[in-house]
């Protein structure tokens, strides 16, 4: 089997962006007479990294999927939640050291009309250095419109790290999110964090002492299938089924992202609450947020990706309508 070979798909096991990030225009081909792909994988597993070094690479995605709206009510105990469609474009610059740099858009029609309604800039660094694992952190400050008519949470930072080891064939990661925000942007949205809380419990006390901050803790697992070389010399799809289990605190919920299954690149992690009955407590308390079931696929020929995804999510605060499923889809180049 020639090297070449080993090192391209060396590469798409640990990040598929890298590979478009080497490969150019003329990735090496796939032996055909090579049938027994267990035994390669096998082979592969003990390999260096080393055997071609990462290199920098450019991506434009664009994410694209539905998500749960709660709109302001004179109800406060009524649910007001409406499914709208998201589109995500990003930019992201990645060198090979290891730092990144991203940013995002979120972008709804309401009323006839585009909103861009939230942004975010991320900076990122990924070590991945070593064979058995892959380690990371990120930072991102989100900068959402004033005098939205739904809830978007007053936490406009977030500190990101994760954890995957990936000498397994089925590869453990753990990840942990802070998020904290002004007592400003708090005062600004109090009124709508405050129906949202009372709407499963219809009573009308809540606490004064407000800490502007919450913290998540998302383990998963996962396992990559591919399949190279399929319709040109230049193509490959990947499947990967993973389940997530979220617990943290849930006093204002993160702001969330649909677009991070090209971006988030250790843990694959994608923490979309897409829940109709989204749920906010007002003590500090660590609890189950969602167990979620992904099915990733992707398809990718030269520099061009797509990336269609399946959730089925249930989500343990919400008193009723617990279950959601969402379609999402990523599509991008890298340059």
């Amino acid at each position: 089997m020639p090297k070449e070979f080993f090192s391209f798909l060396l590469l798409t096991v640990l990040y598929p962006g890298y590979v478009h990030a080497q490969q150019k225009n003329t990735p090496p081909a796939v032996d055909t007479s090579f049938t027994d792909y267990d035994l390669l994988f096998d082979e592969l597993d003990a390999l260096l990294d080393s055997i071609m070094a990462p290199g920098s690479f450019a991506m434009f995605n664009t994410g694209i999927t539905s998500s749960y709206f709660n709109y302001e009510s004179n109800n406060v105990t009524a649910n007001n939640a409406r499914r709208k469609l998201i589109v995500a474009p990003s930019f992201s610059y990645f060198h090979k050291s290891g730092l990144g740099l991203s940013a995002a858009t979120s972008i709804i029609r309401e009323d006839g009309r585009i909103n861009p309604y939230q942004s975010s800039v991320t900076a990122s660094y990924d070590y991945l250095g070593s064979k058995k694992f892959i380690t990371g952190l990120s930072f991102t400050r989100f900068f959402t419109k004033n005098d939205l008519s739904f809830y978007t949470s007053p936490l406009n930072s977030q500190a990101y790290a994760y954890f995957t080891y990936r000498n397994f064939w089925l590869k453990p990661s753990v990840a942990l999110s802070y998020g904290w925000g002004s007592r400003t942007d708090f005062s600004e949205r109090e009124e709508k964090i405050t129906a949202i809380r009372l709407r499963p419990r219809g009573y009308t006390k809540i606490n004064t002492e407000e800490s502007v901050n919450d913290f998540g803790l998302t383990t998963s697992i996962r396992h990559d299938f591919y399949w190279l070389n399929l319709l040109s010399k230049k193509d490959f799809v990947r499947i990967t089924p993973q389940i997530s289990f979220v617990s943290g605190t849930q006093q204002f919920g993160f702001n969330q992202s649909s677009n991070t299954y090209a971006t988030v690149r250790g843990t694959g992690t994608n923490v979309l609450l897409a829940s109709e009955n989204i749920y906010l407590d007002d003590a500090l308390y660590f609890q189950p947020v969602s167990l979620t079931a992904f099915l990733k696929t992707e398809y990718s020929i030269g520099k061009f990706f797509v990336q269609p995804q399946l959730l089925f999510d249930y989500y343990f605060p919400a008193t009723d309508n617990n279950f959601t499923t969402v379609f999402m889809v990523n599509a991008g180049v890298i340059f």
